[in-house]
């Protein structure tokens, strides 16, 4: 039988910053370069635990050759065995055998490190690791909801797996200090689930500096998309759209890769628009930074969305956003003003805020001015890290 750490010890005095330094394991299957929006926010805020003085060890998904073992500034990353083989997804096998191979190898790295906390972004694998460290340890935890993770999310891709992980996802929530969601539309999806619990919103961030744009040029029009190319992401829709605006000057950046690629390359084709269009893959963050510069309009008619991390990075680029209706985008985008919303799944609707923004320069220029100075006022990592930094501080 396990016995309780003594995590009392683990505690520092206050940083000057006005939080007491604590140990924090972060657990996520996901870690750049590896994955995508979750696999963002848990780097950015676990470095700004670090820049905080708090000491952090992440687990996470060893791939390719990506070194197995990391040390910066109060923060280690430890990369562990497992059986993934594609950079941007994942199935459900190989989160199976990652919950194994970290739940193992956690139950011996936690005698050493001696976390106050531990920070599970996912309910499943992540959170049930931290429940197993919650048992053998008495090691409280957070599970950080990121979407896949909700039932009720995609249900055309997770209905089954839901069904299947729902006894297990409500004893990982019940015994969680807390559970916590990234927006208002996830927070209500979670208590659709299971309406017992408080669950507070923390949202994601953006860095401010990197994607900072002085110059751009607004013509022609230049859209892009970054994304999982996946029937959640609802880019099939856009080609439809896009395919009755030929008569207006415009080009397509889609930027990801995924299931789905031949699925859409063979739609363009079908619709007359791939000589527009462009597939440039997997991009790594700096080839990122570049694309959102190199355009003027972010086209984004996802179907289902936490909080959408792209969306954040093209606002702070600076550009004007055209996105569904939907838990997320509408928390981020002011409709007329940031950019425009259409309700999900309605092409006609896509058509008019295409047309509308495709023949206005000015009006892209204007609503891309307006996204920056939101993300300036509401959303950074910084913020978002401080208040995870407040629930970790007293979750008992």
């Amino acid at each position: 039988m396990y016995l309780p750490l003594n995590r009392r010890t683990a505690l520092k005095v206050d940083d000057g910053l006005g939080y007491a330094s604590m140990r924090i394991l972060i657990i996520n299957s996901e870690y750049p370069p590896i994955g995508g929006g979750a696999g963002n926010a848990s780097a950015n805020i676990a470095a700004r635990f670090a820049h905080m003085g708090h000491e952090i060890a992440v687990v996470t998904t060893r791939f390719g050759k990506l070194p197995h073992l990391e040390h910066h500034k109060n923060l280690t990353l430890y990369r562990i065995p497992s059986l993934r083989q594609k950079q941007d997804r994942s199935n459900p096998f190989e989160q199976l055998v990652f919950l194994i191979s970290a739940s193992i190898w956690t139950l011996g790295m936690v005698l050493r490190f001696k976390p106050n906390a531990t920070l599970a972004f996912f309910g499943v694998p992540s959170g049930a690791i931290a429940w197993l460290l919650k048992k053998a340890f008495e090691i409280p935890y957070i599970v950080s909801l990121r979407g896949g993770d909700v039932p009720g999310f995609r249900p055309y891709d997770f209905r089954y797996h839901h069904k299947i992980l729902a006894p297990f996802l409500r004893l990982i929530w019940k015994d969680a200090s807390t559970v916590v969601a990234n927006s208002n539309g996830l927070r209500q999806l979670a208590n659709v689930f299971d309406a017992s619990f408080d669950i507070p919103i923390i949202p994601n961030g953006v860095d401010l500096q990197e994607y900072a744009t002085e110059v751009r040029a607004w013509s022609p029009p230049r859209l892009l998309s970054v994304a999982r190319l996946v029937h959640q992401k609802g880019l099939d829709l856009a080609m439809h759209a896009l395919a009755c605006l030929k008569d207006l000057e415009w080009e397509w950046c889609i930027a990801g890769d995924g299931p789905q690629i031949n699925v859409l390359r063979t739609l363009a084709n079908e619709l007359g628009i791939q000589d527009r269009i462009s597939f440039p893959g997997w991009r790594s963050h700096a080839e990122l930074v570049e694309c959102y510069k190199g355009s003027n309009l972010f086209l984004f008619p996802s179907r289902h969305e936490g909080m959408p991390n792209v969306v954040l990075e093209a606002m702070s680029s600076g550009l004007p956003i055209i996105a569904s209706r939907i838990a997320g985008n509408e928390e981020l985008i002011l409709d007329g003003e940031t950019g425009l919303l259409f309700p999900s799944e309605d092409v006609e609707s896509l058509y008019v805020a295409l047309r509308k923004l495709l023949t206005d320069a000015s009006q892209r220029q204007v609503m891309g001015n307006a996204s920056r100075r939101r993300v300036e006022t509401f959303y950074s990592w910084e913020n978002t890290a401080q208040q995870y930094t407040l629930l970790l501080e007293t979750i008992k």
